[in-house]
């Protein structure tokens, strides 16, 4: 924990109290109570002089309750009580509901203001047919219940903004009996402005929903396969009418504010991740500093489609996931350690196991955590608040302090004592130390037990969140390393290509662009190179093995690669005479055989080494072609020289043939034609292989790009990018990225991060990818220059 750089914080029970209450609610789109509204201070109040206006409720609770209709009051009791898992318990010695708190919330106002009796007496008067349990997917939960006149009626609760896509009609009027209206665009909008002020007062939202059936299961509708009675829930929950929304209040717990504002002083980035609205979850961020200037905020939904590239330039700016799932939740702590981050993380719920276990380090809540959470974590919060998180990190800074502490007191003592051990006795006359082996003994003592107490005790103090996290001794497994061979690749491409420069010269002359400019073929050739590597780097991806590489590592490349230029000077500096000086006289002389050109038993025959180099010759011809074919003039068998000629024959057709291997001892090979003229020599002139070379490997890059090679990956393909103008307007960004940036970013700031970070560095421990922090190592909003 002393080296965490991130902090992945849930929002119920960890940033705030837990302890919900309902503080406003809609029926239909008319009803209304706990809306707030800005009146002028009590002159009598010098506290409330200070401020200008006053929030206060424009409809108490009570009143709210008194307008409804008989019907539409027990339609909602029914939603609460009977479409829940909490029961009445003691706890504390106290009668309580016990269960999820944002059932207790609502049973504790049903029982309030609707006239609830107990839940179990609620529940037993009622015909309960089929419960769907909660799903973290669907953010939603329902009971369908038998009526005295034998239809059905379902009910259902959940997210608000989600409940709300489900419903085709509206309760008409709550102060009258209930009748549905048709949810038109006017209603839709409302209801919409209504959930979006709720969630910007830091209000969880509820929506609660019903339908009526004639028969259950309905007709259409499929079964579920282990019951024929229970009906698939997704084809149920469809054409929906909407009963009304409720706020549900969780402040904030004591301390927090402060506590996150440590965690950035010390250099570590919090985030929130939760599964509430978006607007409730950025407004609590807002509140307790985790969502700042620059910083984004995103649902999990949208999250979880994004490619890896696009996550990488998300995540380093990434202070707020909401709606999000504990599958969401374990793929942003994974995505966050391949980017070399050090991850703490809050959970309470089974599901939160998967990224508690996937987490460097996991927390789990003690009061709210379920077994499964403990187990998978690596601390239990015996109070589930976040400043013990803080304590936490206090004291793995204080046990890692301590040890560096320890081994730097080691090694000054050690290599005091094993010196003056070896001078004192190499110096001495009898050759013994200065230090006897009791003495050592009462040193090593000292250095590894009482140094060890000594310096391990120092308890830990808030000083110790000033200095930033220090790096890991072990940074192999960082996600940069793999541009070091795209690195070393590049480097030495560019110095082959700059090395053929220094090979257009034979002599010792410093001049190698000497008539460069006369040669366009070199020229064209060196931009084919230079074009193919700089495709291969960009987009050769898997093909090739290669990432990415910033502007300084391409400069690094090129440079070192023009290194090979003043190399080659230095080398044509060295006199050649100096060379061979050096080379050992055995190695000069050469054994070479002696050609014998005539012979006794065949005179027309060449001597050994030269047939067995016709014959190479021949082989080549045959099966290789190259240079030998493009000859115009033919290199006759060596018996052939001797022959007489015909005078009438031409100069060109008694110049030697090329051997072809297929002519026998007897046969002589046809005449060879004319010399070509100049024109048809210039016409059949051989290309250089190099050129062939060249060609070959920009038709492989083109090809393979064509081919659709996949740099995605890797991490490094346009398509994946999220690609905007800094200039174009946030709702612009914000419609193509499916988040949301804080309305104080200044239009001038970064928020996508396109440029990799140096090696060893995790994104939240460099000012360029992070957002406009207040205080900390990190504090301040990033500029164009920094990036």
């Amino acid at each position: 924990m002393g080296n965490a750089t991130c902090i992945c914080s849930d929002k119920t029970g960890t940033l705030t109290q837990n302890k919900m209450s309902v503080v406003a609610g809609t029926l239909g789109t008319t009803s209304r109570f706990g809306d707030r509204k800005a009146t002028a201070p009590d002159p009598t109040d010098l506290k409330a002089q200070s401020d200008a206006t006053v929030d206060v409720d424009d409809v108490s609770t009570t009143e709210f309750i008194n307008s409804l209709a008989e019907d539409v009051k027990i339609l909602w009791k029914d939603s609460i009580a009977i479409n829940s898992t909490a029961f009445e318990g003691e706890e504390d010695g106290k009668q309580t509901f016990i269960g999820s708190k944002t059932e207790t919330a609502l049973l504790s106002f049903g029982r309030d203001h609707l006239g609830m009796g107990p839940v179990s007496v609620e529940r037993s008067n009622a015909q309960v047919v089929q419960m769907i349990p909660f799903d973290s997917g669907r953010k939603c939960m329902g009971v369908v219940v038998r009526s005295q006149h034998g239809t059905y009626r379902l009910l259902v609760k959940g997210a608000s903004e989600i409940m709300l896509g489900h419903c085709t009609k509206i309760i008409r009027d709550p102060t009258k009996a209930v009748t549905e209206a048709s949810m038109s665009g006017d209603n839709s909008e409302s209801l919409n402005q209504i959930i979006d002020t709720y969630a910007t007062r830091s209000l969880r939202t509820i929506g609660f929903l019903y339908r009526d059936f004639e028969q259950w299961p309905p007709a259409g509708a499929r079964t579920q396969p282990d019951d024929p009675q229970q009906a698939e829930f997704s084809d149920v929950l469809k054409d929906m009418t909407f009963l009304g929304v409720v706020g549900i209040q969780d402040p904030l717990r004591e301390g927090v504010k402060e506590a996150v504002l440590a965690c950035q002083k010390a250099g570590v980035f919090v985030r929130m991740v939760t599964g509430d609205n978006i607007q409730t979850a950025k407004a609590i961020a807002e509140e307790c500093g985790i969502y700042t200037e620059g910083g984004i905020a995103m649902e999990g939904p949208e999250f979880r489609k994004l490619k890896r590239k696009q996550m990488d330039q998300i995540i380093p700016k990434l202070q707020v996931l909401a709606r999000s799932s504990p599958d969401d939740k374990r793929i942003l702590v994974k995505r966050l350690k391949e980017l070399g981050e050090t991850v703490a993380v809050t959970g309470d719920g089974t599901n939160d196991a998967p990224a508690l276990k996937t987490a460097d380090v996991g927390f789990s809540m003690g009061i709210a955590g379920t077994e499964v959470a403990k187990e998978a974590s690596a601390i239990i919060l015996m109070d589930d608040n976040f400043s013990s998180i803080v304590k936490a990190l206090m004291w793995g800074r204080a046990v890692n302090d301590a040890v560096k502490k320890f081994l730097q007191f080691q090694l000054t003592v050690n290599i005091t004592a094993v010196t003056l051990a070896f001078v004192s006795a190499v110096s001495s006359s009898d050759e013994t130390s200065v230090l006897t082996a009791v003495q050592l003994l009462w040193v090593n003592l000292i250095m590894d037990t009482l140094a060890a107490l000594a310096l391990a005790t120092d308890p830990p103090t808030l000083s110790i969140l000033d200095p930033e996290t220090g790096p890991q001794i072990c940074t192999s497994h960082n996600s940069h390393d793999h541009q070091l061979p795209t690195l070393v690749f590049n480097t030495f491409v560019w110095m082959q290509i700059f090395n053929q420069l220094n090979n257009r010269r034979l002599d010792n002359k410093f001049n190698i662009f000497e008539g460069i400019q006369h040669n366009w073929f070199f020229m064209a050739i060196q931009l084919v190179m230079i074009g193919g590597q700089v495709l291969i780097i960009f987009v050769g991806g898997h093909a090739f093995s290669v990432y990415r590489l910033n502007g300084a590592q391409w400069g690094y490349s090129i440079v070192l690669g023009a290194l090979s230029i003043p190399m080659g000077i230095i080398v044509r500096l060295i006199p050649d005479e100096l060379i061979r000086s050096l080379i050992p006289e055995r190695l000069k002389r050469r054994a070479t055989p002696e050609l014998v050109l005539t012979d006794e038993e065949n005179p027309t025959a060449f001597n050994q080494a030269l047939e067995d180099i016709r014959e190479e010759l021949a082989f080549i011809k045959k099966f290789r072609g190259g240079r030998l074919s493009q000859l115009k003039y033919s290199v006759k068998h060596p018996r052939q020289t001797l022959l007489p000629h015909s005078g009438s024959r031409s100069r060109s057709s008694s110049l030697p043939q090329t051997p072809n291997g297929d002519l026998s001892e007897n046969e002589h090979p046809p005449p060879s034609p004319a010399p070509p003229s100049p024109a048809g020599r210039k016409r059949g002139r051989s290309r250089s292989n190099s050129a062939l070379a060249g060609l070959a490997m920009a038709g492989v890059v083109a090809g393979g790009v064509a081919g659709g090679w996949s740099p995605g990956g890797v991490g490094h393909g346009d398509k994946d990018s999220l690609k905007f103008s800094r200039d174009r307007s946030r709702s612009d960004l914000e419609s193509r990225g499916g988040l949301e940036v804080h309305p104080a970013t200044r239009p001038e700031d970064p928020i996508i991060v396109d440029q990799p970070l140096p090696a060893g560095v995790p994104p939240s421990q460099a000012k360029e990818t992070t957002p406009g922090f207040a205080v900390g190592p990190l504090a301040g909003s990033p500029t164009k220059e920094d990036t």
